[in-house]
């Protein structure tokens, strides 16, 4: 039975190092506040998380409900306020950004909705690019599977401005690959994307679950989108509100929609 994420419900006092080795992504009651002139703003209210190898999960939410910064604290981008965040078995809360860096070179791979891929370097140098920052040696065999898998392999000398939005997105995807993350993160992947071309990445990123047992973390504001993940994260006011298991584009629609009523 697939569960890609079980919530620890209220406060809690577990050792994250006596969780189970097979979580990708642990947040134990993570709160993360903000200064905003005389106050202090809550994005993140004691939020506690699993997420385990090998699922694909969705966050949603409306805007300013934490979506975002749930990802970037569990991606190790920010530190959260309190609270302990992990990804595989290292904790990455109490780090400071050098050695943060270090984590998400070596652990996390990242699809954003612009592709960030570099205008100046080739499809293939941008791939490799993460490794190179991170002082690895390619492994060719897997660059050539994942290459391939994605369904680039003919472009590789190609700029990205002589490619569709839909093939520098997977471009992007085989860049994430590449260092063969613990865990890809995905802000909004599809976002810049046709509705033709979104579901071709959608479907790229459920079958890499499924064929290489990737764990993916999505955040996106489209029910679509979000019903090809095993289960879907709903955040309201800095809170996880629901946790939906398998949920159908139009399950999910109908309780955003309740949101904004």
């Amino acid at each position: 039975m697939t569960a890609a994420v079980t919530r620890l419900i209220g406060r809690t006092t577990a050792d994250p190092k006596q969780l189970p080795s097979s979580d990708a992504i642990r947040l134990i009651d993570v709160t993360k506040t903000y200064s905003s002139g005389d106050s202090t703003v809550a994005a993140l209210q004691s939020v506690s998380l699993r997420v385990p190898r090998g699922s694909f999960l969705a966050v949603m939410g409306r805007s300013g409900s934490g979506k975002s910064t749930l990802l970037h604290c569990a991606a190790g981008l920010d530190v959260p306020t309190t609270g302990t965040v992990m990804i595989g078995d290292t904790t990455v809360s109490g780090l400071n950004e050098t050695r943060r860096t270090v984590v998400r070179r070596q652990h996390v791979g990242f699809i954003f909705q612009s592709y960030n891929l570099i205008p100046s370097l080739t499809i293939e140098d941008n791939i490799t690019l993460p490794l190179r920052l991170a002082g690895t040696k390619p492994d060719h065999s897997w660059l050539a599977t994942i290459v391939e898998r994605v369904g680039i392999s003919g472009h590789l000398r190609r700029m990205p401005s002589e490619l569709s939005g839909g093939q520098q997105q997977r471009a992007a995807i085989a860049r994430a690959l590449s260092g063969r993350p613990e865990v890809i993160f995905g802000d909004e992947p599809t976002g810049a994307l046709d509705l033709s071309t979104a579901t071709d990445v959608l479907e790229l990123l459920r079958d890499l679950v499924s064929e290489f047992g990737q764990t993916v973390v999505m955040v996106t504001h489209d029910p679509l989108a979000a019903s090809y993940a095993d289960d879907t994260v709903v955040m309201l006011d800095g809170r996880i509100d629901q946790v939906l298991r398998s949920p159908d584009a139009a399950q999910l629609a109908a309780v955003l929609g309740g949101y904004h009523r």
